[in-house]
């Protein structure tokens, strides 16, 4: 069968949601990831204006080979990875129909990675991209792309999982979706590290069953050491859902928590605590959003938010404390806005709809919002 996406045509065998169906044993195309796929285009169309050098691209797990093809149609200089000789003669093919160059190779991703330089690597591969982490920063010239889809183990559902692979300890919590991306990107970041390399995150979003991930790299190592002091813990509360950050390499947890004396404190850590994303190149993928993309709408919409939305290392739920509090949850618009007019700093999260963000304790958001009609 041929698909068509972001204004290629492509074949592929098969077409499913690998999130929910597994591998399989077809060479893979999964329609879920077009809005990845999307962003992913227009980030490279925004790097290409704020790094012009950067020509190669690798698409270090290719399947069908779409990501490298819409990847060839932007310009760059493309090759394609597998170890699934099928999927290489699909994605050469499919680089061939499309008629803007590049290789399709029969070669393991972490080999090529260490006896090739790249200027943009992008893994996507089932599950972790662990793995491969080490050879993308230890050779990439500017940018890793990055997408993990074993959200369990990076959000803490699969806490034992989630320490063997990202070195830190997760918790399933509330604001799960960014405890993963968080957890992620600090994997990254202590990975980039060990190589003088600063991975600098300037686009990251968590969306349905996976995180995604654009690291900047800066190869001083006093930078590297600046990102580093960004990585910290995170403290929950179980009881009153009060949460504070301690940006440190090894963890004070509070004894109890200063808002309601309980014990049950939850520690997640170490994770990254600084911006997941730049606002200004946010905008500048936004604007290179087209309306040839199949989730040109989503897409707008998703960076629109990232664009403005804090950088506090967690997101509140505003049903689950309305719940916790005993009281109807009022329009989102009006909620927020009601925490700005108190004085706070609060935005839209981009994680689903009922999520904020904030700079105001759960004791502040209680108190600022206590009068709040549920209609309004």
């Amino acid at each position: 069968m041929h698909v068509s996406e972001g204004g290629v045509e492509i074949e592929v065998p098969d077409a499913r949601d690998g999130a929910s169906e597994g591998t399989g044993d077809d060479v893979f195309y999964n329609p879920t990831q077009e809005l990845n796929r999307d962003v992913t285009v227009a980030v490279l169309r925004a790097f290409s204006e704020r790094e012009p050098r950067a020509e190669s691209y690798l698409d270090a797990m290719a399947a069908s080979g779409i990501r490298g093809v819409r990847a060839a149609a932007e310009g760059y200089d493309v090759t394609c990875a597998d170890l699934d000789a099928d999927a290489v003669e699909l994605a050469q093919k499919n680089l061939d129909r499309a008629g803007n160059g590049g290789e399709a190779v029969l070669q393991n991703a972490n080999a090529l990675m260490y006896d090739s330089v790249f200027d943009v690597v992008d893994l996507d591969p089932f599950g972790t991209p662990m793995p491969f982490a080490d050879p993308a920063f230890a050779n990439t010239r500017d940018l890793v792309c990055v997408t993990a889809t074993d959200t369990a183990p990076l959000c803490g559902a699969h806490q034992k999982s989630g320490i063997r692979k990202y070195g830190c300890l997760p918790q399933n919590t509330d604001y799960h979706p960014e405890m993963g991306l968080r957890v992620l990107l600090g994997a990254m970041v202590r990975t980039a590290a060990r190589y003088d390399k600063a991975a600098v995150p300037i686009l990251s979003h968590a969306t349905r069953h996976y995180a995604r991930a654009y690291l900047e790299l800066d190869e001083r190592a006093t930078k590297a050491d600046e990102l580093l002091e960004s990585t910290g813990f995170v403290y929950h509360c179980e009881d009153c859902l009060h949460r504070e950050a301690e940006y440190a390499l090894v963890a004070h947890p509070p004894a109890t928590c200063p808002n309601c004396d309980s014990t049950r404190i939850l520690e997640a850590g170490p994770i990254w605590l600084g911006p997941v994303s730049e606002p200004e190149f946010v905008e500048a993928v936004r604007d290179e959003v087209t309306d040839d993309f199949g989730t040109a709408k989503r897409a707008r919409k998703l960076l629109d938010t990232l664009a403005v939305e804090l950088d506090t290392p967690t997101h509140f739920d505003q049903h689950r404390l309305c719940k916790l509090w005993g009281r109807s949850a009022s329009k989102m618009e009006t909620f927020i806005e009601t925490l700005r007019d108190a004085g706070f700093d609060a935005t839209p999260a981009h994680y689903h709809g009922t999520a904020f963000k904030t700079d105001a304790t759960v004791a502040e958001i209680r108190e600022a919002t206590a009068e709040l009609d549920p209609e309004a």
